[in-house]
């Protein structure tokens, strides 16, 4: 259901969105604490999840979607080629690009994080909420999921 543009936000809107995004950037700070980067910078975990999500993808395209000049994606990418948590191949469909797309040791990289993320989250729920919040939260989550489709 979409809202005119002109419609007014009323101040729960305001508080709700206000709350959400603090909420959200904490618990992604508590997440990202769980896990060992392992040396990765920000940037190249992101190309990493990235990669995980999206598939194969041209220096340039990662470059576009990170928000970050040509010269700092092929910097990034020169570190996880050089960790062996990315391969490079031609482009099948333009010989003179090469896709960049995870190696093994690069998606089990993501999954030790997320798996290290998923055990601290289950634990903590297990340990400061009764089943019945974790009922909500479940609750509230599936609003949210309509949300991001908003």
């Amino acid at each position: 259901m979409e809202e005119p543009a002109t419609a007014v936000v009323t101040a729960s809107a305001v508080r709700a969105a206000r709350e959400l995004r603090v909420v959200f950037s904490r618990l992604r700070r508590r997440l990202k604490e769980t896990y060992d980067t392992d040396g990765l910078t920000p940037t190249q975990t992101s190309v990493l999840s990235r990669l995980s999500k999206d598939g194969p993808a041209s220096a340039s395209d990662l470059a576009a979607a990170e928000r970050v000049r040509p010269q700092s994606m092929a910097a990034t990418l020169a570190v996880l080629d050089e960790r062996g948590l990315v391969l490079r191949r031609p482009d099948p469909s333009d010989g003179r690009r090469q896709l960049v797309s995870l190696s093994d040791p690069g998606l089990a990289f993501l999954e030790d994080c997320r798996r290290a993320g998923e055990e601290w989250l289950a634990r903590s729920l297990q340990a400061h909420f009764t089943e019945q919040e974790r009922q909500t939260v479940v609750e509230a989550l599936a609003l949210l999921d309509r949300l991001s489709d908003a």
